[in-house]
């Protein structure tokens, strides 16, 4: 079985500004119940690429992340800096122009390959983000859609995903909602910030909340 490991490559160390100062997808907290939220996000764009994970999850991890910070930071056909967003989102579920960084950046598996993703800017579109150079990195939109989300600090580690990705489910289970895929994985920060600062999330898509 593969691990869900949150290990983020050194490529992180470029979030050289505070997580609060970058782009983040916009969304509508529906419900909160203690520390877990239903959140509607609107649609956004992201550049995405899938990598395959064999037997080395972290491999897998930075293999993504290069090639999506190549494409940020020119490895697309204009001549404009990306700016960077947040947060850095990892999905799990068995000549150019710099692009802004945002917030976060996101992973997922299907137990094969690795779905790394960094979301754009807002002012681009499907039309207007610059085509990457990397016929393994493409543009995709995400649709609007319901996150239930609970949120935490500490360390990427694979025993934190587990326990806080248990509760989530459980919070589910007591409302009697079902998920829609399976868990994502944010993070907010780069590796260096101590970990009791860090902002991580898990989430996982639903098709309703709580107080519906």
């Amino acid at each position: 079985m593969i691990k869900h490991h949150f290990f983020l490559a050194s490529i992180l160390i470029l979030f050289t500004l505070p997580a609060v100062a970058l782009e983040k997808p916009e969304y509508e907290v529906l419900y909160q119940d203690g520390k877990i939220e239903y959140r509607l996000y609107q649609p956004y764009i992201v550049a995405q690429t899938n990598v395959s994970v064999e037997d080395e999850y972290n491999g897998a991890s930075n293999e993504g992340f290069r090639r999506l910070f190549k494409y940020i930071t020119g490895a697309n056909n204009t001549d404009i800096d990306i700016a960077m967003t947040a947060p850095v989102q990892m999905n799990m579920d068995n000549a150019g122009e710099k692009i802004a960084m945002t917030a976060p950046v996101q992973q997922k598996s299907n137990g094969d390959f690795l779905q790394v993703a960094f979301m754009l800017p807002s002012k681009f579109n499907m039309d207007t983000a610059p085509t990457p150079t990397d016929e393994r990195v493409f543009i995709r939109e995400i649709p609007g859609r319901i996150m239930a989300v609970i949120r935490y600090s500490g360390r990427w580690t694979d025993r934190n995903r587990a326990k806080y990705e248990k509760r989530l489910r459980e919070n589910l289970q007591s409302h009697g909602i079902d998920t829609v895929s399976g868990a994502e994985t944010a993070a907010y920060n780069p590796p260096f910030t101590p970990p009791f600062l860090r902002r991580n999330e898990i989430m996982l898509e639903v098709r309703e909340h709580p107080s519906n």
